[in-house]
């Protein structure tokens, strides 16, 4: 069962070392988090696993991991600059300040006052000053998205692999948006991580992909251990599409604090292709964007037999890697009441995703044949390149166990006297808390069809 509130999952994170607040010792810093020990562990093996499944796994899309800082012309053509902003209200008593279309009333939050000045739009990007001198002639921005460094790649990608369509490019990194209101823990911050798809086709086959990349898509989350009956899918209309959009459906998760998205599939059309493309004209663009005189080259395909060129529609599946982290965890975090009347709570994250794999727990701390040969064990499964595996010399197996039911590792191995007679370890299963006797000679293989 997910859990009851945020609060219960702010408090595992900090406790075990999967999230803290950044900048903590200095008052933190709104909106920004730090993944901790734990945490880097679930962050990357969630963004593994989409990129098994986008790139590894798929024979039709590549690649790429491209800049932060962006060229203000790339943001100015893609409609950023004139559109990417939210409507901000100041509270002219307690000088807070909220988004317009996330109050409830025409009340203050904070102090309740109804003193608030009329909405205004406030630009989400982050502005750098490049070069030795901040004259402001010279500036970048920091990524709102990692879409538009794709869009900007097109022909660089298409040349260097001769790709046809469909086809599309994957790539994973940091993005940076200035929200007026950060809030609900990971959920919604300042600097966060994407998981973007841009996947280009034909036009008039772009409706069917849509369709096929949203059925892809809930059947991915559903593989991570997100449970589809808390998904539900939003068919975005009339003036909340973007700007860019001729259809969007939001991946729509019950987190601890409401429904919101998790992740969001786009029809783009041939917009962003359209909008960095010079001599539009000549290549029939559908989209109705601004024409370019700056950009010096033809995103376009060329088919070479029929000697035509085509501006593709884009497909975007894109998913916020924190937001996933959330739900992944909101999912798994169970709270069981035992046949003694005592409680525990377990992560029952999927293997893959675990942050620790295995932890070889010796019974004796201070017994060097048995620690020496879980010191031994614990190399041999780090070998198999499975994850992290945690030699953790402690000696109190029932603490040991309870904590790694609480962080989600799926097996903890035993090393006790018996072991020292027969070759043989406990191993304790996570989720049944079953343990078996299994040989070192088979202990590889057991592992490995467990975790793997």
């Amino acid at each position: 069962m997910p859990a009851q509130s945020m609060e219960e999952l702010v408090a595992l994170c900090k406790r075990r070392g999967f999230i803290f607040q950044a900048s903590e010792i200095y008052g933190g810093l709104q909106g920004i988090y730090d993944y901790g020990p734990l945490g880097v562990e679930l962050k990357n093996n969630l963004k593994n696993a989409w990129w098994r499944a986008m790139v590894y796994e798929r024979d039709d899309v590549e690649g790429l991991d491209s800049a932060i800082l962006t060229n203000q012309k790339v943001l100015l053509y893609s409609g950023h600059e004139a559109t990417f902003s939210d409507p901000l209200v100041d509270c002219r008593d307690c000088k807070s300040r909220w988004r317009a279309d996330h109050l409830e009333s025409d009340q203050c939050p904070k102090c309740g006052s109804s003193n608030l000045t009329e909405p205004r739009p406030f630009n989400l990007m982050f502005k750098t000053a490049i070069g030795p001198v901040d004259d402001g002639s010279s500036f970048a921005y920091l990524r709102p998205e990692t879409a538009q460094s794709i869009f900007t790649n097109f022909k660089n990608v298409l040349d260097s692999t001769s790709r046809k369509l469909p086809f599309g490019i994957a790539q994973i990194g940091k993005s940076f948006r200035n929200e007026i209101t950060p809030r609900n823990f990971i959920f919604r911050v300042r600097e966060f991580e994407q998981m973007e798809l841009e996947f280009f086709v034909e036009p008039g086959e772009d409706e069917d992909w849509h369709d096929r990349w949203i059925q892809e898509r809930m059947s991915w989350w559903s593989e991570q251990g997100v449970n589809e009956n808390n998904i539900e899918l939003l068919h975005v209309e009339g003036d909340e599409l973007a700007h860019y959009s001729k259809a969007t459906v939001d991946l729509m998760y019950r987190f601890p604090h409401g429904l919101e998205e998790l992740e969001g599939i786009a029809n783009r059309t041939d917009f962003d292709l359209g909008s960095h493309t010079k001599n539009q004209a000549d290549l029939s663009i559908s989209a109705d964007v601004e024409e370019n005189r700056d950009s010096n080259t033809r995103l376009a395909y060329h088919d070479q037999q029929a000697n035509t060129w085509t501006v593709p529609y884009v497909i975007e599946p894109s998913a916020g890697v924190d937001r996933g982290v959330l739900a992944v965890l909101n999912e798994a975090y169970t709270i069981e009441r035992l046949e003694n009347g005592s409680e525990r709570t377990v992560l029952k994250l999927k293997p893959h995703l675990a942050p620790i794999k295995v932890a070889v727990l010796p019974l004796k701390r201070n017994h060097d044949e048995i620690v020496e040969t879980s010191r031994r064990i614990k190399q041999d499964l780090q070998r198999l390149g499975l994850g992290r595996i945690l030699f953790e010399n402690t000696g109190n197996i029932g603490k040991g166990y309870r904590r790694h039911d609480e962080i989600g590792t799926p097996l903890a191995v035993t090393v006790d006297f018996e072991t020292l007679e027969d070759q043989t370890v406990t191993v304790r299963d996570r989720d049944t808390m079953a343990q078996e006797r299994v040989h070192l000679e088979e202990l590889s293989a057991f592992v490995t069809e467990r975790v793997r």
